[in-house]
């Protein structure tokens, strides 16, 4: 593993275009949530790591396959389907109005057409996909780059995985938070969860932290290059106290998780 292999991101100044991602990832997030059968902890719902992007893995409409991608190198959102029907959206600056309006239109065309709750989720706006027309720019470059560390992430995170014979999550990205993401659990059931997640309801917490978990992931937030995290849901008697490494890793109080800005871990 090389310096190299850690791209730079800056996501300060990419701030207007990850905004617009994240919402976009919500759109296309929410279709596999109307389309597939409900998982245990929402499993059914992430996003996955490709080769050209991020993508939703197979979904079905009735007799019909398809698969939605968001292609991070030719910067378009690809949908195909089972029949060789495809349809393309270009990821290119614009509205979320404009985006939702293409996407939901091209499911139509390929024959899915599918009707989602048009708001988004655990974020501070609250402004429905089909009235946010406010132009959002498009760094095609910075996009790139984050997609580029989540391919890296992505495999350090499998070798994780792969060291636990409990039952254990795949490595996901959760469109509510945009955070990629990996759990173990223990097998026992945990507390009600507090819920207070903006704009998503108390039960949806409740279903994914209805078993003890420990899950560590990225998150693009908290600095300019984002954060790895570790949590435990319900945290442990003695947690927060426990040593770790490398030094630029620390428990936060107020998050209640370890953890390691991603500068550290490109700068090793």
């Amino acid at each position: 593993m090389a310096a190299a292999d850690w791209p730079v991101l800056n996501l300060t100044d990419s701030a207007e275009t990850m905004d617009a991602v994240h919402i976009w990832t919500q759109i296309v997030g929410k279709i596999r949530l109307e389309l597939e059968p409900m998982v245990n902890h929402w499993w059914q719902v992430p996003l996955y790591v490709s080769a050209h992007g991020l993508a939703t893995s197979l979904m079905h409409a009735e007799g019909l396959g398809l698969e939605i991608e968001f292609d991070f190198i030719d910067h378009e959102l690809a949908i195909r389907t089972t029949e060789g029907t495809t349809r393309s959206v270009p990821l290119a600056p614009g509205s979320i109005a404009d985006f939702y309006a293409a996407t939901m239109a091209a499911m139509t065309e390929v024959g899915a057409p599918v009707h989602i709750h048009p708001y988004p989720t655990e974020m501070a706006t609250h402004v429905a996909f089909p009235e946010d027309t406010a132009p959002r720019p498009y760094d095609a470059d910075a996009v790139h780059r984050l997609w580029l560390a989540l391919v890296q992430m992505a495999r350090v995170m499998y070798v994780f995985r792969a060291g636990f014979q409990g039952k254990v999550s795949p490595v996901q990205l959760f469109w509510g938070g945009e955070d990629l993401a990996l759990t173990r659990f223990s097998g026992r059931t945990a507390p009600r969860h507090r819920g207070g997640v903006p704009h998503c309801p108390d039960w949806v917490q409740q279903m994914a932290y209805s078993h003890e978990v420990s899950s560590c992931g990225y998150w693009p937030g908290g600095t300019d290059e984002g954060v790895f995290y570790s949590y435990a849901y319900p945290e442990p008697p003695g947690f927060a106290a426990r040593a770790v490494a490398p030094d630029a890793a620390s428990y936060d109080e107020e998050l209640g998780e370890f953890l390691l800005p991603y500068t550290a871990v490109r700068e090793a």
